[in-house]
């Protein structure tokens, strides 16, 4: 079913939505839940919980041309919840590690007053990976929004892990380079 129809059902508070949107999408969102939780039933809960806050999201939101980013956000952030609620140590760790490889590269001051506003931010953040090829934008995005591993990157992508390892590098460093030249200062 297109997605401006799911949109309209769940306008009209049809239920059928729930049933069309885990149709299209169960499957993306119940792989992206466990690629950061590892566990197939909380996977699976994290993608129930994705459609009741879809549900009590849309409306006032109309995600027409974006469902998917829509419904992949909020499975992300449900799934990194349910990380932090369980406490997964090794887990945490590597979220930890990723956090720590984009620190270099984003800058986060601890005062309120210096903290840069989140959509400006955001916005600099897509115009630069605009800049990078498919390729690497997709393994950038692989890593650092999906939170996959450099080997399950470099088997998706026929890449060797050193290969990942290499781009993701140099596209943190663009990503700095990049961010200075706009005034954000590291």
């Amino acid at each position: 079913m297109d997605d401006n129809k799911i949109i309209e059902l769940y306008f009209c508070r049809d239920e059928t939505a729930v049933k069309h949107t885990s149709e299209k999408y169960g499957n993306c969102l119940r792989a992206l839940a466990y690629g950061i939780i590892k566990d197939h039933q909380t996977a699976e809960e994290c993608e129930n919980d994705t459609y009741l806050e879809a549900w009590n999201s849309i409306p006032p939101h109309e995600p027409r041309n974006y469902l998917y980013a829509f419904l992949a956000r909020i499975t992300r952030h449900i799934s990194l919840d349910c990380c932090r609620k369980r406490g997964r140590l090794k887990r945490r760790a590597y979220i930890s590690e990723l956090s720590a490889e984009m620190e270099q590269c984003i800058p986060a001051p601890d005062d309120m007053e210096c903290r840069i506003d989140d959509i400006v931010l955001g916005q600099a953040i897509n115009e630069f990976l605009g800049t990078l090829s498919e390729e690497k934008r997709s393994v950038f995005i692989r890593r650092y929004w999906y939170l996959d591993s450099i080997s399950d990157i470099a088997r998706r992508f026929s890449l060797s892990e050193s290969k990942v390892k290499t781009m993701l590098f140099r596209s943190r460093n663009r990503l700095r380079d990049y961010l200075e030249k706009e005034g954000y200062i590291l």
